[in-house]
């Protein structure tokens, strides 16, 4: 009798597929420029905050109000920025989203049980952290949810900093954590920071939202139709007092992000592709230029690790972040029978838990609303995080660089395209025509090396003679 088939057990962290390869590196290009920018962003605004002749005007700029007053938007710059740009963040954190869903990792329920369970472990651990950590002190409980989002942009860029080749699986899995990190940082803010209603506003927004899906269905295109109601709805999100970025996440994800036969993009990658530079260029930094301008001195670092409320933010992006993912990623694979692929160790997985440390954007904001009314805690609040996110970075810098060297031979050998065929060879190891041109390839080289072979026995050769002629008329009578 024949044994039955044992399917052979699924592998964590395996190679993508080539589509989704492609794109992540697309994603993730764009996302390491603006984070570069994020850094740079937030580096100006402490500098700016803290050089005594510049205070001023920095304060000065942050809370210049504008806007049309009879449309309740007479906001100031920062506000704008936190409204208003970050509304872009959103907009394209709900196209990543609704792609995941229809094309990407979590179309496939057993696929996207990892990094969703680890995403909500990400979530749940650090909050939890804050919550003990905050309530042993007698400090407020309020910014229990500041700790819980990662900033993928900033992790990218330290990534990039560094000088870390991490091979592609890990880097999807660290971009789509921060993907169903987005999407419950935007459920929090909507059920949690959302203070009084004002249902008119709320309705309009809604009967905008409607129209938008209509136009995408009915294929109706031109950004001069859709950025105008795209700036109604938003308005009135603002106005009915849920937060106007949720405006953003609802439109990203009404866009249809599966191709049709005749596409090479969908509409939602097409204008992915257009408005994430916008996103991580513009939108980003400017929001962490005026948000990130806290004054910082030897007493406020210290009052960081003294307050319950800043060290519980700092122990849940540096602790509960790092025991939250790589827990939940452990468990998954250890219930799901997963083995974690040959080419990486458990050591790596806690290396990118680390890094997922990292909280800046979100972080910042959900601090702003969580703490509103409190402006020295608001402030106190933004340094824990921006102290959290440099102990996360300093971690898993030393993590990664130990395994650095391993990193960069995966991402050769992922990149390795030696029949220059333009796609890389691991994924062309089923296709014949594949092994033909190797072939090929290999016989030419032999044929070369052939001839080199002959050419430099025929120089040996010629050379031996001229030395033995040399030798026989020395030996000769004088």
């Amino acid at each position: 009798m024949t044994a039955p088939h044992t399917p052979s057990p699924r592998k964590a962290f395996g190679r993508l597929s080539l589509p989704e390869r492609s794109y992540v590196a697309d994603a993730l290009r764009t996302e390491t420029v603006g984070g570069v920018l994020l850094l740079l962003a937030a580096v100006a605004a402490l500098i700016w905050a803290n050089v005594p002749g510049l205070h001023d005007s920095y304060e000065s700029v942050s809370h210049f109000h504008f806007g049309p007053e009879a449309l309740g938007l007479n906001l100031s710059v920062a506000h704008w920025a936190a409204d208003g740009l970050l509304a872009v963040f959103f907009f394209v954190a709900g196209i990543e989203l609704k792609r995941e869903l229809v094309a990407g990792d979590l179309r496939d329920p057993k696929a996207a049980a990892l990094p969703v369970v680890a995403a909500l472990c990400g979530m749940a651990v650090p909050a939890l952290v804050y919550t003990l950590t905050s309530g042993a002190g007698g400090g407020s409980l309020a910014g229990w949810a500041v700790p819980t989002a990662t900033d993928i942009a900033f992790a990218l860029a330290v990534l990039a900093v560094i000088g870390t080749s991490l091979p592609s699986a890990l880097r999807a899995f660290l971009l789509t954590l921060a993907v169903v990190d987005d999407l419950f940082a935007i459920l929090i803010i909507a059920v949690f920071f959302t203070d009084d209603l004002n249902f008119a506003a709320l309705g309009g927004a809604v009967a905008g939202l409607a129209v938008f899906w209509l136009l995408l269905r009915k294929g109706v295109r031109g950004w001069y139709v859709y950025v105008p109601l795209a700036l109604v709805v938003w308005a009135l999100m603002y106005n009915s007092g849920i937060h106007a970025t949720i405006a953003g996440v609802a439109m990203g994800l009404m866009l249809r992000c599966h191709r049709r036969e005749d596409e090479e993009h969908s509409p939602g990658e097409h204008i992915e592709h257009l408005v994430r530079p916008l996103s991580a260029g513009l939108a980003v930094p400017l929001f962490a230029l005026f948000s990130a301008g806290v004054a910082i001195s030897g007493g406020a670092l210290a009052d960081v690790f003294t307050q319950p409320e800043t060290l519980g933010v700092v122990l849940g992006l540096v602790v509960g972040k790092t025991l939250g993912i790589f827990g939940g990623t452990w468990l998954t694979a250890r219930f799901t029978r997963a083995s974690l692929s040959d080419d990486l160790a458990w050591a790596d997985v806690f290396a990118v838990a680390t890094l997922a440390g990292i909280g800046f954007t979100v972080s910042l904001l959900i601090g702003e609303l969580a703490f509103e009314d409190d402006a020295v805690m608001t402030d106190s609040v933004k340094a824990a995080v921006l102290a959290g996110s440099l102990i996360a970075t300093a971690v898993a810098t030393v993590l990664l660089k130990i395994r650095n060297a391993k990193y960069r031979r995966l991402t050769e050998e992922e990149e390795r395209d030696e029949d220059l065929s333009g796609v890389p060879d691991v994924y062309e190891q089923d296709d014949p025509a594949y092994h033909l041109r190797m072939a090929e390839i290999h016989e030419r080289k032999a044929a070369e090396h052939r001839r080199l072979a002959r050419e430099k026995a025929a120089e040996r050769d010629a050379l031996a003679e001229v030395t033995g002629g040399a030798g026989e008329e020395r030996n000769g009578p004088a």
